[in-house]
């Protein structure tokens, strides 16, 4: 496969909520092309996945 391949395949996963599949797809499409979208992407992913609201844990 190509890189924009695992970036779109990436993008399908993400869609899903599989975030972990999305994660892979988008580091082999990085792997094979560092200047992919996908490097925005998975940067994208990261920050959804460390996300969380201060004001929840200290009201």
């Amino acid at each position: 496969m190509t890189a924009e391949e695992y970036y779109i395949e990436g993008n399908k996963f993400r869609k899903e909520g599989n975030w972990q599949a999305a994660i892979n797809n988008y580091l082999e499409a990085i792997k094979l092309d560092p200047e992919s979208p996908a490097v925005e992407a998975k940067r994208m992913v990261d920050s959804i996945l460390n996300f969380y609201c201060k004001d929840m844990f200290n009201p």
